[in-house]
């Protein structure tokens, strides 16, 4: 469900112009994520949380990496 859902929210006209090659380098893209996420304690509704309040991409990944960074 994670990965799905999170793809959803990229909005659903982005897959409808994508070629098939541009879709799953997206959908990989979008795995490594829910991945990292995963590892660093931040699910996938988290995230969708985090983009729907103004968070875009990159502060994402920066976020996820600051995680990561962090003693447990």
């Amino acid at each position: 469900m994670g990965e799905a859902h999170l793809a959803a929210n990229v909005g659903p006209d982005v897959f409808e112009t994508l070629t098939c090659v541009e879709e799953e380098i997206l959908e990989r893209a979008i795995a490594k994520l829910v991945l990292l996420g995963k590892q660093v304690g931040v699910g996938p509704e988290e995230m969708i949380t985090l983009l729907e309040s103004g968070m875009d991409v990159v502060e994402l990944v920066e976020y996820l990496a600051s995680r990561r960074r962090e003693p447990a």
